[in-house]
């Protein structure tokens, strides 16, 4: 059975001297967490550098635009004091609450905060030499947009790459994947088809000696990077936005890879009280009610509970009909839905021009919020924040399908609807708020994927709630060490500036 530390700092000279020497040819220099959370600590060389590069360009520079601190150019742009982010207006939501969404549309290469975790999963093998870039490709399996982040970084950190997700995922997916990853594997079914790609995985394993797995949903970085970087990003805007009176009522996300959750885990230390709801689709609804089926929220793993969700402190989980999430985000990104928020409601010019900011999974977790904010009955001085992982750049083929569904163009009244049923209609069904066992449910169906399928340990699965500090607040303390062992990897290379 395969020993699992949290993250294994475990040095292998010989082939990290063999990637350092890579490194050095290539003029690769990896950013540290501290600089993601802080770009204000990159060296002003490279920024200055990075006023040619563009924001989409295959250049090892654009490793120092993972953050979600990118202004929001295409090309020449350095970092802004905060993320990018809306807050959805009352009249959009229905709810007194104050509802905050980041966006993650400027993160390099891919407009996706995926290329956080899959560098958080695939860098400390790199420093410490155990992936050997002359040797190893990097498998990425997901439902989506990590793998391409694992494709993107592989090509700057100078790796080969295997592409694995459902081949019902959006065309623009693997219209990209197709220019980026050395070979895409596309697996039978859509984003709830998990256990297909963890199959894929397993055949690589018995087949190439080469292939080393990076799997989102087990590798701790995962939840690290999240924890670090997104969960300090969420403060950022908080401490901007909330009066004196506010408070943060909850962190509202859809579990994908479960890594985005790692920044609740992080907030709820900042302000105790603090809720973390966790959300599904209702078309197959794991956490709520241990169901199966299939869905159209791409991005969102399902039939199983991730190894990095830290569901011991997960407070609610919740379940989003996809027709929810599709009729918001449609809304959000018709012409006339843009039109009737605008001449209707009152939405000013900016936020119109930024709901391109908002995808599939991005109107879901929005619509969790109004669910938690309708639930607890909150009021003006509560503020919840949640993430748009994505945006609608990705899935225009969606709305063309949804377009030809109809068999017409989408209309005012379509809006109409669509913001009465989908998000002033939000109701509070389908929720539930976990006691100790409803938490200990959820956590003990990790035993199906993680231990029975994939063979982990079943002692580490218990120490993630029985020793719980020694877990996950160990986890949580391991950032520096990391950082020092990226700091001298650049100065093994003689490039640190």
């Amino acid at each position: 059975m395969a020993e699992h530390k949290l993250i294994d700092f475990t040095i292998n000279e010989e082939i990290l001297e063999k990637t350092v020497k890579l490194a050095k040819e290539k003029n690769i220099l990896i950013p540290t967490f501290e600089q993601m959370k802080h770009p204000e600590l990159i060296p002003a060389s490279i920024k200055e550098e990075l006023k040619s590069v563009g924001l989409n360009d295959v250049n090892p520079l654009n490793l120092f635009r993972i953050s979600w601190k990118n202004q929001p150019v295409e090309k020449g742009g350095l970092f802004n004091e905060l993320p990018s982010y809306i807050e959805i207006p009352s009249s959009i939501s229905g709810v007194k609450a104050r509802i905050f969404a980041l966006s993650g549309k400027y993160f390099a290469g891919i407009g996706a905060h995926k290329i956080g975790p899959s560098f958080a999963c695939l860098v400390p093998r790199l420093v410490t030499g155990q992936f050997d870039p002359t040797f190893h490709s990097a498998v990425w399996p997901s439902t989506g947009n990590y793998c391409r982040g694992g494709a993107y970084n592989s090509k700057l950190l100078g790796c080969k790459s295997i592409a694995i997700l459902p081949e019902n995922m959006s065309a623009e997916r693997f219209n990209w994947l197709k220019t980026m990853a050395d070979e895409v594997i596309a697996t039978h079914g859509c984003e709830s088809n998990v256990k297909e790609i963890y199959d894929e995985t397993w055949r690589l394993r018995r087949e190439r000696d080469n292939a080393m797995i990076f799997n989102q949903f087990g590798e701790l970085g995962n939840h690290l990077w999240h924890y670090e970087v997104t969960g300090n990003a969420m403060e950022t805007v908080l401490k901007k936005e909330m009066r004196a009176n506010d408070r943060l009522a909850g962190v509202c996300l859809t579990s994908g890879s479960g890594g985005t959750l790692g920044s609740g885990d992080y907030l709820k230390e900042v302000y105790p009280g603090a809720k973390l709801a966790v959300g599904e689709a209702l078309q197959c609804p794991t956490l709520t009610n241990n169901g199966f089926g299939d869905h159209r929220i791409e991005g969102i793993g399902d039939k199983h509970v991730p190894w990095v969700h830290n569901v011991k402190n997960t407070d609610m989980v919740m379940a989003i009909d996809d027709n929810d999430a599709l009729g918001v985000f449609r809304l959000f990104n018709e012409p006339e839905g843009q039109a009737y928020l605008k001449e209707e409601l009152g939405i000013s010019n900016e936020l119109i021009e930024n709901l391109n900011w908002v995808g599939i999974s991005g109107a879901a977790n929005i619509l969790m919020a109004v669910k938690m904010a309708k639930y607890y009955e909150l009021t003006e001085n509560d503020c919840i924040i949640t993430v748009l992982t994505d945006s609608a750049e990705m899935y225009g083929s969606r709305i063309q399908e949804m377009r030809d569904q109809s068999g017409r163009e989408y209309s005012k009244v379509d809006a109409v609807a669509d913001h009465a049923r989908h998000a002033l209609g939000m109701h509070i069904a389908h929720m539930e708020e976990l006691t100790y066992y409803a938490k200990k449910r959820i956590h003990n169906l990790k035993y199906y994927t993680w231990i029975e399928q994939q063979q982990y340990d079943v002692a580490e699965l218990n120490a993630q709630w029985y020793d719980y500090d020694n877990y996950w607040g160990r986890l949580h303390t391991m950032t520096p060490e990391l950082d020092k062992l990226i700091t001298e990897f650049n100065e093994r290379t003689g490039l640190k500036k």
